[in-house]
Order: C-alpha cells, then structure tokens, then sequence
C-alpha cells in the first residue's frame, strides 16, 4: 500500500510551491516591462541612450513638464481617445450583447445563415477594407470626426461570439419563458433579465474593446488630421518622428506612461465583476 502511495509522484505541497513559483516568475517577467517603462520616465534622454538602470531617475516633473507644454496637444489627445475608446465599448457590448441575445432566444427561418455569416466576418482583416471605410468616411464628410471611430463598433463580431458562447451555458431559455409569461416586453426582458446576467462576461469585452480602441493607430491615422482631434497612438507617433534635435525619449517614455494610467484604471472599476463572475462558473462546475 505504502509502495502505491509514493508511486502517485510528488506530494501536494511540494506541487504548490512549484506553482506558486512558477506563477511568481511569469508575474515577475510581465511586471518587469512596466518598471522598466516608468523608471524610464523619470531619466533624461541621454541617460536612457546611455543603458538601463533599475534605479529611478530625477528628471520625471521635467519630463512631465515639457511634455505638457511641447507642441503636441496632450491633455487634449487623451480625453479625444477616452472619448472614443469609452464610446466605442458602450456601444460595442450593448449591441453585441444584443444581437447574441437575439441570436439566442428566438427562433427564425435564417438563424444558422446569420450565426455563421457573422462569425464569417469576424475572418476578414481591418486592412482589406480600409480603402472603402476611407472613401466612405470622405464622401460622408466625417474626416477629423469621432463618429467614424465609434459608430462602426457596433458591429463587432469576436464580442458578440464570446457573449454567445457565454449566454448559451448561463441564460436558460427557461428564465426567458417565465418572464414573458409575467407579462415583461422583449426589450424589458433584455435590459433587465438578460443583460444583468451577462455582467461578467460584458466587463472582460468592455476591457478588451477599450483597449483595443485605446491603442487603436491604423484607422484614426486615416480619418484624424488636425492636432485637436488626434488621438494618443498618433501623437505618441509623432513624438517619436521628431528630429534628431527635438527627439527626446524621456517625454516618449513619459507620454506611453502616461496613456497607460486610464487602461489600467478601467481595469480596476470592472475587475470586480470579472474576478466574481470566474467564482461563479467555479461554483457552478
């Protein structure tokens, strides 16, 4: 029995700690780039070029302070991409978790047709349909406008695949039948049974759209042309371009800084719902 026992591996203890470790060291090696990445903010340009230095430098306010009054509108680029990147999740986890809702609960002669065309369209690339987005937006006359930027995310198909996915194992189309049977309209049995449901699974999309729209350079690159309506990534871009006079990468470093503070911020106010909505599924397995 004893020989059965020892044969089983390594005991339970010991296996923990090596995990613990290992999560430690993969925490470790995210992290390092973040540090990495602040301490810079806070050297002047020559000595960053001069090699890394775990120690935090005393340039961060003059950092900060040529950067606010440079030529490049900061604060403005900042509330521009919150702008978008706030609208364009609102927008995006509302109507995908809408379609995924209709997708769901009722029963049409096209349902597989649309299911399977909308997950077809989640294969094509931003880049083949760029030029015709484009000509589009000219036509329409919306360049150097957010609507451009926002509206289109209504439209997003890996959100309303993984709201799908999430709704089929959490929504029971019993819950549905009752609420109807109580007298509750459609629209009111979305917004008041079927979204609140979905709260764990709409805070992890409402993440990954902001700050996919966040970081987002390709498309507002081709829309946005004055400095008063251009985003972050491009005036970061343009930061960096700058002569070999004007280059400075302690206010490149301190501007990526400083665009990563809302992120990290919208990650904290849903986290709660993301961390509770994972013990659930737990419980529930």
């Amino acid at each position: 029995m004893e020989g059965k026992v020892k044969s089983k591996g390594v005991p339970i203890g010991v296996r923990r700690i090596i995990a613990y470790a290992v999560l430690i060291l993969i925490s470790i090696l995210c992290l390092f780039w973040f540090y990495v990445l602040f301490v810079n903010a806070t050297r002047t340009n020559s000595q960053i070029s001069s090699g890394f230095s775990p120690v935090p430098g005393t340039n961060f306010a003059a950092n900060w302070s040529n950067l606010v009054h440079g030529t490049l509108p900061i604060v403005q680029g900042m509330l521009n991409s919150f702008i978008i990147a706030g609208g364009s999740a609102l927008l995006c986890v509302y109507f995908s978790t809408m379609t995924a809702y209709a997708i769901h609960a009722y029963e049409f002669r096209l349902k597989k047709f649309m299911y399977t065309f909308i997950l077809a369209v989640m294969m094509i690339p931003t880049q083949v349909t760029a030029l015709g987005f484009i000509k589009l937006v000219q036509k329409l006359g919306l360049e150097n406008n957010f609507v451009p930027l926002i509206v289109p995310a209504v439209a997003a198909p890996v959100t309303f695949f993984y709201l799908k996915q999430y709704m089929d194992s959490n929504l029971p189309h019993e819950l549905i039948e009752a609420a109807r049977i109580d007298g509750c309209g459609e629209f009111r049995i979305f917004n008041t049974v079927a979204f609140p449901l979905m709260r764990p699974a709409i805070a992890v999309q409402a993440i990954f759209t902001f700050v996919s729209s966040w970081n987002n350079y390709f498309t507002p690159a081709l829309i946005l042309h004055k400095d008063n309506v251009k985003t972050l990534p491009i005036l970061i871009a343009q930061l960096r371009s700058a002569d070999f006079l004007k280059f400075d990468m302690g206010q490149v470093y301190m501007m990526i800084a400083f665009s990563i503070f809302p992120v990290i911020f919208v990650y904290l106010i849903l986290s709660k719902n993301i961390v509770g909505g994972v013990a659930v599924g737990a419980v529930k397995g």
